[in-house]
C-alpha cells in the first residue's frame, strides 16, 4: 500500500484538513445554508418554526452537532413539492435539472446553479483521483446519460481531473467492448451489474482479457457486496472500487473508496455533513454503529437538503486511513431500507441473499428474487444461474438431474442456516436471466400486480 507521501490527491490541502479546521469550515457553511433555506424555502422554514427554530437559533449556532435539533427531510418531501417547491434559487439561476424515473409516482427533481455544478465536478474529480485516476487517463463512462445524474456527473469530474472521457453510456455492450479494445481506457465507470454483464459477454464471445487495458473499475448506483467485488476483480483482473452518491444530495461523488485502503468510502465532509441515525427512533448514533445514513449539504444553492434521510444502511468510521485523508469514511452500503423484504416474518435484504449465492462456486453472479403471494402467505423463489463450467461437467442442463436437485437442496440449506429463510430455489441455465444495462432489477414483486 502507498504511504501518505505517495498518495496522489486532487486537492491535498482540503483532503488532509485538520478536524478542528474542518469543524470551523462546516459550521460557517452550515449557517449560510440554513439561512438560505430560511429565507427562500417556505416549506422548510415552516417546519423549522414548528420545531422551535428561528433565525436567531441559526445565527447563534456554536457547533455542527446542533443539527440534531433540526427536522429531517425525506424523498417524499421532494415528491410532495414537485417540481420546484423546495428550490432555494430562482429558476433564472438554475443551469441544469435532473430527476428520477418516477416509477413510484411523481419523480424527484433536483436543480444545479453554476456554482453547484462547479462543486459537483470538483467532488467527482477528487473521487476519481482517490480511486487512482490521473490527468491524461482515458476513462470509459458507462453510466447512463440524461436525467439520471450518474453519466454527466462523472463526465464533468473526469474532465476536471484532466482525463479523456469516452461517453459510452449504457447498452450496446459489444460496441463498448470494442471501444475498450481500440481506445485503451484505463478506468471504467459503470453499475456493478452492468460491468458483470460486460465481463460475461467477453467470455461468451471469446474476447481475451488481455485485449483491453482496464486497471480500475469504479462501480456504484446500486448496493453491491464484497463477494461481487471478488467476482469482478477475478473476471476482469482489475481493482474494483465503490463510489456513492444520490441525486437528492448531489449525484455521484458524495463519497469514494481510495485505492490505497479499499476500506470504506471517504465522505467529502467540506461539502456534506453525514450522520447515522436509528431508523426507527431518529436518534443520532455514534461512529461505528450501524444505522440509516443522513446528509446535510453545505454548499448546494439550488436545492439544499437538511438532514436528508437516504434510506441507506451503513456505519461511519472516524479512524485514520492509510491514504492520509482526514475525512470520515462510510462502510459499503449494506442495504436500502426500501429494499427490505418480509417473507413469512423474516426480514431480509437482497444483498444478504447475494452474499450467500456468491459464496458457492457452482453459481454465476446472476440472480433474481421473485416474490408472490399464495393463499395469503408470501412466497419467495430464488432464481440463480449455474456456471458454464458446471454445465460442462454435467454435459447438459436438465431438470431432474440428480446433481441439480442436490445443488438446489444445498442452496436452500445455506439460506436457511445463514438467514433463517425458507425459499424455493430455481436453478437457471447460463444467460437465461435478463441482463442489466444500468441498475439491476433484483426483485420482481408479483404481489404489486395482484
Amino acid at each position: 500500500m502507498a504511504t501518505k507521501s505517495e498518495t496522489y490527491m486532487w486537492d491535498r490541502e482540503r483532503e488532509t484538513i485538520s478536524r478542528s479546521d474542518l469543524k470551523n469550515l462546516q459550521l460557517a457553511r452550515l449557517k449560510q445554508v440554513l439561512e438560505r433555506v430560511w429565507h427562500n424555502v417556505p416549506t422548510l422554514k415552516k417546519r423549522f418554526q414548528e420545531a422551535g427554530i428561528d433565525e436567531t437559533t441559526i445565527s447563534n449556532l456554536q457547533d455542527v452537532e446542533a443539527l440534531k435539533d433540526f427536522p429531517f427531510m425525506k424523498k417524499s418531501d421532494l415528491r410532495d413539492n414537485y417540481p420546484f417547491g423546495l428550490f432555494a434559487s430562482p429558476m433564472k439561476e438554475v443551469n441544469r435539472l435532473h430527476c428520477s424515473s418516477g416509477t413510484k409516482g411523481k419523480p424527484t427533481v433536483v436543480g444545479y446553479t453554476k456554482q453547484d455544478l462547479e462543486h459537483w465536478a470538483e467532488a467527482c474529480a477528487r473521487s476519481l483521483a482517490a480511486a487512482g485516476g490521473r490527468p491524461g487517463d482515458i476513462i470509459h463512462n458507462s453510466y447512463g446519460y440524461g436525467l439520471f445524474t450518474g453519466g454527466l456527473g462523472m463526465h464533468y469530474g473526469a474532465e476536471r481531473l484532466g482525463a479523456t472521457v469516452v461517453p459510452a453510456s449504457g447498452g450496446r455492450t459489444q460496441q463498448q467492448i470494442m471501444l475498450l479494445q481500440d481506445f485503451g481506457a484505463r478506468i471504467i465507470l459503470a453499475t456493478p451489474s452492468y460491468m458483470l454483464n460486460m465481463a460475461y459477454t467477453m467470455l461468451e464471445l471469446g474476447i481475451p482479457r488481455d485485449s483491453i487495458k482496464l486497471e480500475i473499475g469504479i462501480f456504484g448506483a446500486e448496493p453491491w457486496t464484497e463477494e461481487m467485488r471478488a467476482q469482478l476483480e477475478s473476471l476482469l483482473k482489475i481493482q474494483a472500487l465503490d463510489i456513492y452518491g444520490l441525486s437528492e444530495v448531489m449525484g455521484p461523488g458524495v463519497s469514494m473508496e481510495c485505492i490505497e485502503g479499499k476500506n470504506g468510502l471517504h465522505i467529502w465532509e467540506d461539502l456534506f455533513i453525514p450522520e447515522i441515525i436509528d431508523p426507527k427512533t431518529g436518534e443520532v448514533l455514534p461512529d461505528g454503529e450501524e444505522g440509516e445514513l443522513v446528509f446535510t449539504t453545505l454548499t448546494k444553492e439550488a436545492i439544499p437538503v437538511i438532514r436528508y434521510r437516504t434510506g441507506d444502511l451503513c456505519r461511519l468510521m472516524a479512524e485514520p486511513c492509510v491514504c492520509g485523508r482526514t475525512f470520515k469514511r462510510m462502510t459499503k452500503i449494506k442495504a436500502r431500507l426500501d429494499d427490505m423484504l418480509i417473507i413469512r416474518g423474516v426480514n431480509l435484504y437482497p444483498s444478504e441473499i447475494e452474499k450467500c449465492l456468491l459464496s458457492m462456486e457452482e453459481l454465476a453472479p446472476h440472480y433474481q428474487l421473485v416474490v408472490d403471494r399464495h393463499k395469503a402467505l408470501d412466497t419467495l423463489e430464488v432464481q440463480v444461474e449455474v456456471t458454464e463450467e458446471l454445465i460442462g461437467r454435467w454435459g447438459k442442463f436438465e431438470n431432474g438431474h440428480v446433481e441439480l436437485s442436490s445443488l438446489c437442496e444445498g442452496i436452500q440449506n445455506l439460506l436457511k442456516d445463514s438467514l433463517g429463510l425458507t425459499a424455493d430455489v430455481k436453478l437457471m441455465e447460463p444467460r437465461s436471466l435478463p441482463r442489466s444495462e444500468g441498475k439491476a432489477v433484483r426483485v420482481v414483486d408479483k404481489r404489486l400486480k395482484s
